[in-house]
């Protein structure tokens, strides 16, 4: 049993590790092979540090290194102070989980080449695959348990206290006051255009990060102990009742908590093994209104 357990405990080590890394290189490939050839801007701390860039290269006339894009380094650098803020929200693991991989996200932004010929030739074909690629990215690596940086650690420590808030909403907030900004400093066309992206990219984002969406469970069994390792293992509290089987008339304990869709398979794993013969009922994206905690690790 024991290596049973270690063997998933790898598993699922390994299918994050997968999710964060595809994530990221996923990210960096939208960014730099789709948004970057068409003069578009990204959206959040990735468009900032594409300004950054431009002052940088454009501007000050900073020599670039052979093969090195200063995009990611520009991007890990502003991204430092968020470090806080993700250890004081979200606790020590995040906050690790969310160095590393930011790191990663700067290693992909930087060694990925930018091309030098756009791959599609107009712009909303540019906006909507670029979105649904980055976006999807985003989402796969709020999906292993962290962070991409930027905006989505603002969002999901908001998304946290606010059971409702989705971390795509603050990306369009950021965003609104990013790109009127640049209505000052680019062509209209660019802005629109670029603008386009950001709300694809967020709509992409908010449809992978299952963690959004919650699932009310409601399980039927006759043996005892799914309660309390539910609650030491997935953390979350159950409401419990005796009943009676309408046909055998035998006595039935029907317990029910909510949980997000990530930790959905995890709750089945309990429940089969306690009990597989228990009766389960998942009712997805029910509202919830009160205290729910918002996590993002497993």
């Amino acid at each position: 049993m024991k290596n049973l357990i270690g063997s998933a405990d790898r598993r699922h080590m390994l299918n994050r590790v997968a999710l964060v890394i595809g994530g990221n290189l996923l990210f960096a490939i939208g960014i730099n092979m789709i948004i970057t050839p068409m003069n578009l801007y990204s959206s959040g701390f990735t468009g900032l540090s594409m300004l950054l860039r431009m002052l940088l290269v454009n501007v000050l006339h900073v020599p670039q290194i052979p093969g090195i894009d200063y995009l990611g380094i520009i991007y890990y650098i502003i991204n430092m102070p968020l470090f806080v803020l993700a250890y004081k929200a979200l606790g020590k693991e995040f906050c690790l989980t969310t160095i590393v991989s930011i790191g990663i996200a700067s290693l992909c932004m930087s060694l990925v080449p930018v091309s030098k010929a756009p791959i599609f030739d107009d712009y909303l074909t540019a906006c909507l695959v670029g979105g649904l690629v980055t976006g999807t990215g985003a989402g796969l690596v709020l999906k292993g348990g962290t962070s991409g940086g930027g905006q989505d650690i603002i969002g999901v420590a908001l998304s946290k206290t606010h059971p409702n808030f989705s971390v795509g909403k603050i990306s369009i907030a950021i965003n609104t006051v990013i790109y009127g900004v640049c209505f000052f400093l680019f062509d209209i066309e660019i802005v629109v255009y670029s603008m386009i992206f950001a709300v694809v990219n967020a709509l992409a984002l908010d449809y992978q990060h299952t963690q959004n969406r919650n699932v009310q469970v409601m399980i039927f069994t006759k043996k005892e102990g799914i309660t309390d390792k539910v609650i030491s293992e997935v953390r979350r509290g159950l409401t419990y009742w005796h009943g009676a089987g309408g046909y055998t008339d035998e006595d039935t304990y029907v317990l029910t908590t909510m949980v997000t869709k990530y930790e959905l398979p995890h709750l089945i794993s309990i429940v089969n093994e306690v009990d597989p013969n228990a009766f389960v009922m998942v009712n997805e994206g029910t509202k919830i209104y009160g205290n729910f905690e918002k996590r993002f690790t497993e």
